[in-house]
């Protein structure tokens, strides 16, 4: 089968090299000195360095036209969120069945009360598309090394998601199917803000100070759980089943983000309790940390739903730096007393 990629960063690179195992891919980077680059080194040195492009895949630069992409039997959009409105507008009119890999909310629009997920802004700007979401517990360096991961595809249109499973399912990526869209991106939205918490409670606890009480793995432990419990209510409010939450894209993408050494938003949490502004931690990163970009989006779409999400709201405030790193921890973990599931 052939397959298009569209969007030559690590993600998106990753994918394309698992499918290229054993399927045609052509991957598009829109500037054309990135793919003169990659084809002459044989390497996305910028994203991926250090690990080879297979010969099954072809690397194009500039912008894919919908008529070359007709010529294949599935696309993926590996575009950031903030990219997906303008790159769908472009694929308006493709009739090949696409999924996008970004996870978070989309920044608010002009006139609009709040920000929109993925499948959303699809239906606003190219309802007519046959689309779905690949999502679940991920780290770029380790698909393009080829081990072992599982990811779930979501779409209402069950012929995605067969198409899907046909072309990426093979012996290192499993792909798993279900129908609720809305749940699986709303886990991949918050779970990047929640790991952003759990790496402030890590990096206060790597600066551990005589005499000073910083908090450990217990509260570690707690800060995921009610995380997972925060996701869900968000996710049921906008119409997710709560099973999805306990699933790939709830629980599995929580657990590795919060706590894998290659995580992105995790090292932005690190570095907020090193004492670094925002900004500076995102920059210095050299990539995309979603969470640092959708925490406000989230929690703008949560008060209009009227659901409560503490740990976000607290995550918003050390972006802005309202609060710093240890008042922070104190609040997450001083929380009043409750029952667990209400």
């Amino acid at each position: 089968m052939k397959i298009a990629v569209l969007g030559a960063g690590a993600w998106g690179t990753a994918v394309a090299i698992s499918a290229a195992q054993g399927h045609s891919v052509d991957l598009w980077t829109r500037q054309p000195a990135h793919a003169d680059a990659m084809r002459s080194e044989g390497v996305n040195t910028r994203y991926l360095p250090g690990i080879a492009l297979p010969p099954a895949l072809r690397v194009h630069g500039g912008q894919a036209t919908v008529a070359a992409l007709q010529e294949h039997d599935l696309v993926i959009v590996a575009t950031p969120t903030a990219a997906l409105r303008e790159q769908l507008l472009q694929l308006r009119g493709c009739q090949v069945p696409l999924v996008w890999l970004c996870k978070g909310f989309e920044q608010v629009q002009p006139g609009a009360g709040f920000g929109l997920l993925p499948h959303e802004v699809m239906a606003e700007v190219a309802p007519e598309l046959q689309a779905g979401v690949l999502s679940g517990p991920s780290f770029a360096q380790e698909v393009a090394h080829l081990q072992a991961t599982a990811l779930v595809v979501a779409s209402p249109n069950e012929g995605v998601c067969e198409r899907v499973v046909e072309t990426l399912h093979n012996s290192t990526l499993r792909v798993y199917r279900s129908q609720d869209w809305i749940g699986v991106e709303v886990g991949g939205a918050v779970k990047n803000v929640l790991a952003i918490a759990t790496g402030v409670l890590d990096g206060l606890r790597e600066l551990q100070q005589p005499g000073r009480s910083v908090p450990g793995l217990n509260a570690r432990a707690a800060l995921l759980t009610r995380g997972l419990a925060e996701m869900t209510r968000l996710g049921v409010a906008m119409g997710a089943q709560p099973a999805t939450f306990m699933g790939l894209s709830g629980m599995g993408d929580l657990v590795l983000t919060a706590t894998g050494e290659l995580s992105r938003n995790r090292k932005v949490g690190l570095l907020l309790a090193q004492g670094m502004r925002a900004e500076q931690a995102v920059q210095s990163l050299g990539h995309v940390a979603e969470g640092a970009y959708s925490a406000h989006t989230v929690l703008a779409r949560a008060r209009t739903l009227g659901v409560d999400m503490p740990i976000t709201r607290c995550v918003v405030g050390l972006l802005d730096g309202s609060i710093d790193a240890e008042r922070a921890a104190r609040f997450l973990m001083e929380r009043d007393a409750k029952t667990e599931h209400g």
